[in-house]
């Protein structure tokens, strides 16, 4: 009897609140919206929270960051954080990709160095391997004050840079691969963020970097698949892009004294601050994801090729000219070298295990040899888009 009289009043309370909310949410609607505002609101902003509190899973990198995981973590939205993990995942996924062609199960040797200065990098080289003979693949993460040789190769190209100190930070990904088999080709390719606040307060960021290949033996079909993966990335942020970034390449890898481009080119771009900042990253993040689709097929098609010592002979003569490029020429060996605290093996990390110089060497134009030179002393236009004069 008294269950049955305590489940009676337990019915009548709960009919009670029933009747009560009712006449609450009949007289305040706006307390309903505000709340379930708030509800949304702060749902919002936990999951937030529980974004930047994502730990970052370090398998996916060749070593631990440069920057303190714990900065990262904190500072998901910062273009600083997005550009390193950005470049670490490329390291790792081209070095990943490169050691699964190698027959013997040759790995990158990871170096991870820190500057005085401010930051540090992550070398990785393979040396020796049956396919790459040498292969680098660096990361950098620096930061600290602009010395006066970058201020000024700057300020030639056009930025207005206050007097005083000049606090930077810059982040790029640079790679250098020289084949063992001539008929695979080298590939370069470097992506970078660059920041600097001047006297004033003010900042200013841009982007810039690249992708090109030089062959040692011409193949128009190796050709057109590299251009057309580069400006399949490009057409993803604007149908522009690639042509003027081409022109751009075969502009910048020229080697005056010789009078004849280093590759068949690709793309280059330098000073990248339009049209934001997001927009920037995108399109430097889709053309460092072309890297691997534009070159691993080449490796698979020609890496068990045959060749002599012909070819070979021929392939260090090439690596002769890429050192004279990069050593006379190339703005981020200078940049590098004027670098305080510069790391001098991973900048010099492109230069070949091998190469040659012979006096006054000049190929007969009929030969395999002379129709290389033929392109490289006039670049091509490969996918046949370029407007004619």
């Amino acid at each position: 009897m008294f269950r049955t009289i305590r489940q009676s009043f337990r019915a009548f309370g709960t009919i009670g609140v029933l009747q009560m909310r009712k006449k609450v949410n009949f007289r305040y609607p706006a307390a309903i919206v505000l709340g379930t505002g708030a509800t949304i609101w702060w749902t919002t902003k936990r999951a937030h929270m529980d974004r930047r509190k994502q730990k970052l899973n370090l398998t996916n990198f060749m070593a631990i960051p440069i920057t303190s995981v714990q900065q990262l973590e904190d500072n998901p939205e910062d273009m600083k954080t997005k550009m390193e993990l950005m470049i670490m995942k490329i390291q790792a996924d081209f070095c990943r990709a490169l050691e699964a062609e190698e027959y013997a199960g040759q790995k990158f040797r990871i170096d991870r160095w820190e500057r005085k200065e401010g930051g540090g990098g992550i070398t990785c080289v393979l040396q020796d391997g049956e396919v790459f003979e040498k292969a680098g693949v660096n990361i950098s993460v620096v930061s600290g004050n602009l010395p006066p040789g970058a201020v000024q190769q700057m300020r030639s190209r056009g930025k207005k840079l206050a007097d005083g100190p000049l606090p930077f930070f810059a982040a790029g990904v640079s790679a250098v691969i020289h084949p063992r088999n001539p008929m695979v080709p080298t590939i370069h390719f470097n992506y970078r963020y660059f920041e600097v606040k001047d006297s004033t307060g003010e900042k200013q960021w841009w982007f810039g970097g690249g992708t090109d290949l030089t062959p040692y033996y011409l193949n128009d079909e190796d050709s057109i698949h590299f251009h057309r993966t580069l400006k399949a990335a490009c057409d993803e942020h604007d149908s522009g892009y690639y042509l003027r970034f081409k022109k751009w390449c075969d502009e910048y890898f020229h080697i005056p004294h010789r009078k004849e481009c280093r590759g068949i080119g690709g793309i280059f771009f330098d000073d990248i601050d339009e049209p934001s900042q997001e927009d920037s990253f995108a399109f430097v993040t889709s053309c460092a994801k072309s890297v691997i689709p534009s070159y691993l097929p080449l490796v698979q098609r020609h890496k068990n090729d045959a060749y002599g010592d012909l070819e070979r002979t021929w392939q260090l003569l090439r690596r002769g000219r890429y050192v004279e490029f990069n050593l006379i020429y190339d703005r981020g060996t200078k940049f590098g070298l004027h670098t305080p605290g510069a790391r001098f093996e991973s900048i010099l990390m492109s230069l070949p295990l091998t190469a040659r110089w012979e006096y006054m060497h000049e190929p007969k134009a009929s030969s395999r040899e002379g129709q290389l030179m033929a392109v490289l002393k006039n670049p091509r236009d490969w996918l046949q888009i370029e407007q004619k004069p």
